[in-house]
């Protein structure tokens, strides 16, 4: 071999460790269907977060991009909270505590009655409920949210800070991110 071609095998060699090492860091939140997230949080209770998105929803897609897709994002939720991407204009039936909820199509863009009864009729897109273990709403949170933003949101509720009745702003003032 040429000089210039062990300079091409180290070339490529080099870039196919550097995309498996990013393979290897990035990471997904594993999505859940509604019902799913319910009975894995009965087996094995665990807060449930769900995004309520649309498919029209440009902010829905620039969360799912910049804030779903971060892997500090990612990893939080996968390692404390069961996620459900749910669609708000789903014409599935969903069953929940005992009653079923469904999208009456009401006309174009009807929400799904599951969406209007998690977030009391304020629906706007995107928005993110978070629930705790008894699937009771703890918060809902309407809009995009930068990943720096979001993480100390997630935190602050995993930990269940708000139970201690501590101010969020006061937390997001101790904060220490792990996103740069």
């Amino acid at each position: 071999m040429n000089l210039k071609s062990t300079q091409i095998a180290k070339a490529i060699t080099l870039l196919v460790i550097a995309l498996f090492s990013f393979n290897v860091q990035a990471q997904e939140i594993k999505w859940l269907s509604f019902e799913d997230a319910i009975e894995k949080s009965k087996e094995n209770p665990r807060k449930i977060i769900i995004d309520l998105y649309t498919d029209w929803c440009k902010w829905c897609k620039v969360m799912d991009k910049n804030t779903f897709a971060h892997p500090v994002i990612a990893k939080y939720i996968n390692e404390n909270y069961y996620a459900v991407k749910f669609n708000a204009e789903s014409t599935e039936p969903v069953s929940f505590q005992g009653h079923n909820f469904e999208n009456q199509n009401r006309g174009s863009r009807s929400p799904h009655d599951l969406a209007i009864a998690l977030t009391q009729g304020k629906l706007s897109y995107p928005t993110y409920v978070f629930m705790d273990e008894k699937q009771q709403i703890i918060h809902v949170q309407p809009g995009y949210i930068k990943p720096k933003q979001f993480e100390p949101m997630i935190t602050y509720i995993e930990r269940e800070l708000y139970r201690e009745q501590k101010p969020f702003d006061k937390f997001v003032e101790n904060f220490e991110s792990n996103i740069e």
